[in-house]
């Protein structure tokens, strides 16, 4: 693979409006756009620290357009014909952008070094295949590519030498039980921030709340919880404003693996609320896991000032920042 000078041209030309950009995570992409015939894999391999995307971060190109963001549009044109001719030939590139790029036309306004790998993927791939199942399993995954030769697995897979590892965490999930304008606000939120989400209503309306792209449960919270599974990768958010709900949930969250547990609630009913889970049984450790009040304090106390100051909490804790 050489690195080689700007493939821009009309076709492959940034759209005013880049929607496909507000995707993260481009795997469902992949997958739906293979089932139609060959794609190109673009992987940012190297960024300077100035750079607002990490290694690691995907764009397809295939039938169904362009989904993801490599920069903040600063490269995605480029990379897009790039990715063309390379499922013409079939060949990968390298691609360098910002300082020791080979073409000056290019600038980064953040003053980044990326390095892109681009490479062609076609229907029925192993690895492809293999992270597809992985994802559907909620299960991690470890894609290794040199742009010819890649293998994916739970665990890290064979060696491919000169390979880029890819490590892919399960999709982050969030699982709100309630019903009331504050828990559909959280739902439609976090929905938009990239977490498959699930509203759990026990004994609620048969309708589903509409709210594209949101799961509904209609069953107690236990009975919904043990049937969804609660991983690591799982948020749970017990906000029914009624005692017995919160508490089923609770108790069935917090001794769970489930990564972030909250209760929206009071400040000035915390203490009893506490107090009544212990004596349901639940230890200190367990407690300890629970963050109530949720979310973290904005002062707002409108139903999207709250949902954005949970999900702003859900980031956090996926990142490891405390807050």
């Amino acid at each position: 693979m050489t690195h080689i000078g700007s493939a821009s041209d009309p076709e492959s030309a940034w759209p005013e409006w880049p929607i496909s950009g507000l995707t993260a995570d481009v795997r469902p992409a992949l997958e739906a756009m293979l089932e139609l015939g060959p794609v190109a894999l673009a992987t940012v391999i190297s960024v300077t620290p100035s750079g607002p995307r990490p290694p690691g971060t995907h764009m397809v190109v295939g039938a169904l357009g362009v989904e993801g963001f490599l920069s903040g549009g600063c490269i995605e044109a480029d990379v897009a014909g790039h990715a063309r001719a390379c499922l013409a030939d079939g060949q990968p590139r390298r691609l360098v952008y910002g300082e020791g790029g080979p073409w000056p036309d290019i600038q980064l306004a953040c003053g980044a070094r990326l390095e892109v790998l681009v490479e062609a993927i076609q229907p029925g791939d192993p690895a492809a295949l293999a992270l597809f199942d992985l994802r559907r399993r909620r299960r991690p995954a470890v894609w290794v590519s040199d742009g010819l030769r890649r293998a994916c697995a739970e665990e890290t897979p064979e060696a491919i030498e000169g390979g880029i590892t890819v490590r892919h965490a399960p999709t982050a999930r969030l699982i709100v039980v309630g019903g009331d304008p504050i828990a559909l606000a959280l739902c439609a939120l976090a929905v938009q921030t990239g977490f498959e989400t699930l509203l759990v209503r026990p004994r609620g309306p048969l309708t589903p709340p509409p709210l594209m792209g949101v799961g509904y449960d209609r069953r107690a919270p236990a009975q919904a919880l043990a049937a969804w599974g609660l991983d690591r990768w799982t948020a749970v958010a017990a906000c029914s404003h009624d005692d017995e709900i919160d508490h089923e949930t609770l108790m069935a969250a917090l001794p769970s693996e489930a990564g972030y547990v909250g209760l929206l609630g009071a400040r000035n009913r915390l203490d009893g609320r506490l107090k009544a889970l212990r004596d349901l049984g639940l230890n200190t450790a367990a407690l300890a896991r629970l963050k109530a009040p949720i979310g973290i304090d904005l002062g707002g106390k409108a139903p999207f000032e709250i949902a954005l100051s949970v999900v702003a909490q859900l980031v956090a804790a996926r990142f490891g920042k405390a807050l």
